[in-house]
């Protein structure tokens, strides 16, 4: 799978180690930036992910500031994404479950990166379960087109 990943400056040191257990998978990473510590702008980071999906570019995304809300919103904003916030594995399997998540955020001042790394496994194992889900998906789509 090809998946794009964006961070602030909160969240580079542990998008560098989200990066290589994502290689170490077998996944191809499209990292977004930031590339350094530097204090940033999230909006930039969630906006570059979530137009990398939204065109297909990538199959899904990752984002990572400090608490994970505020990319997720910048990334919200792109037609197409449904971005999430978990800081547990069950969130982050029913987003993709029910919700068809294409986005994850967490939060690199609220999560360790053991929890990190299980809530990536665990949202890039689960699939969307379709059937009634769908028709929800749909209607908030519909609600963007609107």
């Amino acid at each position: 799978m090809k998946i794009g990943i964006g961070n602030d400056h909160s969240g580079f040191e542990m998008k560098q180690e989200i990066i290589r257990f994502l290689q170490e998978m077998g996944h191809e990473v499209i990292d977004h930036g930031t590339y350094d510590t530097e204090r940033c702008d999230y909006p930039i980071y969630g906006e570059k992910v979530g137009r990398a999906v939204a065109s297909g570019e990538v199959d899904r995304g990752i984002l990572i500031c400090g608490t994970g809300l505020g990319i997720s919103l910048a990334a919200n904003k792109v037609r197409g994404v449904r971005a999430v916030v978990c800081s547990e594995p069950c969130t982050a399997r029913l987003s993709r479950q029910h919700n068809d998540a294409n986005v994850l955020a967490f939060g690199a001042r609220i999560v360790g990166i053991e929890m990190a790394k299980m809530i990536v496994q665990t949202w890039l194992d689960a699939e969307f379960e379709g059937g009634r889900h769908k028709r929800r998906v749909d209607m908030i789509m519909d609600i963007q087109n609107r």
